[in-house]
């Protein structure tokens, strides 16, 4: 392993952390991700005295947030990868990219991506940015036998530092710094192992990032992980450190982009963090909160009708609710009176309901959307939920390119990491069908007919890719036209059952590959005739 000349040092790199966290001060970025994770979860009276009075919560900017993250993201995510050189050597690349094609269906299963994805977008709507750290995790298990996997996980915004704060392209970056917050105790024994020689002198520390009452005092310890990318070397380098202690010095990750991905939800120039989808309608929260509140005040104290009485004829007076009033003498029509409520004004309902429903509207979360109207015309309503979707256009972009970056990501770990592995061929269409049948149980087939062979991974690194994701009922619906469209060529008899098989999506027929070779069986079979296949 190369040595760097000028390597970074915990002084150094704690520096760094320090003038991040003053520059989240000076945008206040701490205090609003506080304050809208709090009124998103329902605490939207954090620090204020009531004295006793009502304090209602009617939360509606939760569900408008879950729907708009909900409208933007989708459950069906597929990456597909294609070779930039598709003319020389086209059948090399096409197995390569399919290799690619199924690692990234792997791993977006073991990564659970489309719930990652929700979450990584809720992120973005509340906080105003969202943020993923990828890493190899060597433990973890994997096909054949072998250990090592890819691992992505959805970190927070204020917990991700650019060396350049002007700038929120992550791979244009000087440097990044990821944080982090383990137990002292395993971070120990993690040092020790590590060959850190300062061990014993790790100590416990306050979170910096937030105020006096929200600072986490346990036996925990804040550790910064630097990123940058080596001119020399051409790859990115890291060193993990805590404050004043070089935990792990700098070595090589053999990658060539960092494994961190960045969305803002709305752009701020100049800054590498966002504006929140939440910020904007937090006023709005307030003012029906305050409304409702002033008028359960109003229909508590005068809502209920009240007896005025006369003391002087009758000493004590008192049946709950609105409480009798004694006066001495006075005109009380005989001996008592009942005092009528008094009215609250209709203007509040409409404005409360007004300002929720425009709030809704602005976001695209209209009655139609949200599924509040009546399907009298299902046409109109589909066209008016198109329409409500488009204010979010640009977001849900942002989105797709984000994961496209991380399957480039990932693309990088796979050269990188996983060396030579066995992995599913499919023959058909390959090797010669006389063949297969000839060289019989001698090939390394497996139970679904794939030949299993091995693939080296770093080849990876001579093939250019383009990445294009596929994601949302779009891609449902072009996948279900390509199946009618084969169901009609099939029965007008333009191609025949076993061209129809090897083009049909796996999902759409159960043992798909047996099914082939038991059609090819029996077409070249005796008697076969001249049956179209």
């Amino acid at each position: 392993m190369s040595k760097l000349k000028n390597p970074p040092t915990a002084e150094s790199v704690w520096k760094e952390y320090e003038r991040m966290l003053d520059y989240n001060a000076s945008i206040q970025l701490d205090d609003t991700v506080r304050v809208n994770e709090n009124f998103f979860v329902g605490r939207q009276w954090e620090g204020v005295e009531s004295n006793g009075l009502p304090t209602p919560v009617f939360n509606f900017l939760k569900r408008v947030t879950l729907f708009t993250v909900a409208s933007i993201t989708s459950d069906r995510i597929k990456l597909r990868a294609t070779p930039v050189d598709s003319v020389s050597g086209s059948g090399r690349l096409m197995r390569a990219a399919d290799v690619v094609n199924a690692q990234f269906d792997e791993l977006f299963e073991r990564n659970k991506l489309p719930g990652l994805v929700h979450e990584f977008m809720r992120n973005a709507a509340v906080d105003g940015d969202a943020a993923t750290f990828t890493y190899w995790d060597a433990e973890a298990p994997a096909p054949g036998g072998q250990r090592g996997a890819i691992v992505t996980e959805v970190v927070p915004n204020t917990r991700i530092g650019f060396g350049n704060c002007a700038d929120r392209r992550v791979q244009s970056q000087p440097y990044i710094l990821v944080k982090r917050r383990e137990l002292t105790e395993g971070l120990k024994t993690r040092a020790r192992e590590l060959g850190c020689a300062r061990w014993e002198d790790i100590r416990p520390d306050t979170d910096e990032q937030y105020a006096d009452a929200y600072k986490e005092t346990g036996d925990k310890t804040t550790v910064i992980l630097r990123l940058w990318k080596e001119r020399e070397t051409g790859t990115v380098w890291a060193c993990e450190c805590c404050r004043g202690i070089l935990l792990r010095p700098a070595w090589d990750l053999g990658l060539t982009l960092y494994p961190v991905t960045w969305l803002c939800w709305d752009y701020v120039q100049d800054s590498y963090h966002g504006q929140a989808m939440l910020t904007g309608l937090i006023p709005n929260q307030v003012y029906i909160n305050k409304l409702f509140a002033m008028t359960m005040i109003s229909l508590m104290t005068t809502a209920y009708p009240k007896i005025v009485y006369d003391k002087t004829r009758v000493p004590k007076w008192d049946n709950g609710i609105g409480r009798a009033i004694g006066v001495n003498g006075g005109d009380v029509t005989g001996v008592a009176r009942i005092l009528d409520p008094a009215q609250v004004s209709p203007q509040i309902a409409q404005f409360i309901s007004l300002t929720q429903e425009m709030t809704q509207s602005n976001l695209g979360a209209t009655s139609v959307a949200l599924g509040d109207a009546r399907p009298d015309n299902t046409s109109a309503i589909i066209a008016l939920q198109r329409a409500a979707a488009t204010p979010n256009e640009l977001t849900r972009r942002s989105l797709y390119q984000s994961v496209e970056e991380l399957g480039a990501i990932y693309l990088d770990f796979m050269a990188g990491y996983y060396g030579v592995r066995l992995v599913e061929f499919d023959p058909s269409g390959e090797v010669d069908a006389e063949l297969l049948e000839f060289a019989g149980d001698a090939l390394p087939m497996n139970a679904a007919g794939l030949m299993v062979v091995p693939f080296d991974f770093s080849s990876l690194r001579d093939i250019p890719m383009l990445l294009k994701l596929e994601a949302g009922a779009s891609a449902y619906w072009s996948e279900a036209a390509s199946a009618q469209t084969l169901d009609n060529l099939l029965a007008a008899g333009q191609i025949g059952i076993v061209e129809y098989l090897e083009r049909v999506p796996d999902e759409y027929v159960t043992d798909r590959q047996g099914l082939i070779k038991a059609v090819k069986a029996r077409v070249s079979g005796p008697g076969a005739g001249t049956e179209a296949v």
